[in-house]
């Protein structure tokens, strides 16, 4: 007969929450670093205008400012660094409130394909000639999720 050992509950959040620190230092926080560096490295070159001007007329389609598809294009890479985006430019005043709430379930429907090709894609043995398509509906839930934003918003 075997003796179950049970946790009290302090232990069990004790545990809950070390692995919850890890995961944010060792995995969110670098991104979200990450990307409010690379914002401001765009925007001390004058690149980040320069993005802004090209992706206006796109991002108008969501009634978005153009560098807003900085935000986009860095959810392509990680959902934590196109958080960070978002809360520099909001920070920098180049995004309202009202943008990024559009953003945000694009950041998270889009769901960072390139990470996931390697990490859940490759392990699961998924034929590659499948990866253009599972990227493209990820980013048309995303496209089509900001239009649904503005309407609600």
């Amino acid at each position: 007969m075997t003796t179950q050992t049970r946790k009290n509950i302090m232990d069990m959040f004790i545990e809950g929450a070390r692995r919850g620190f890890t995961i944010a230092t060792t995995n969110l926080l670098p991104n979200v670093v990450m990307a409010f560096v690379i914002i401001q490295a765009l925007k001390i070159t004058g690149l980040l205008d320069w993005v802004g001007l090209v992706c206006q007329p796109i991002m108008a389609f969501w009634g978005l400012p153009g560098v807003a598809a900085t935000v986009l294009l860095a959810s392509l890479m990680s959902m934590g660094g196109a958080v960070g985006v978002s809360a520099s430019l909001v920070v920098a005043g180049t995004l309202s409130g009202h943008d990024v709430t559009v953003l945000l379930p694009a950041i998270y429907l889009m769901g960072n394909p390139v990470q996931n090709v390697g990490r859940c894609l490759g392990t699961a043995e998924v034929n590659a000639r499948y990866y253009p398509h599972i990227i493209t509906v990820c980013v048309i839930n995303a496209l089509l999720s900001m239009w649904v934003m503005q309407l609600i918003v």
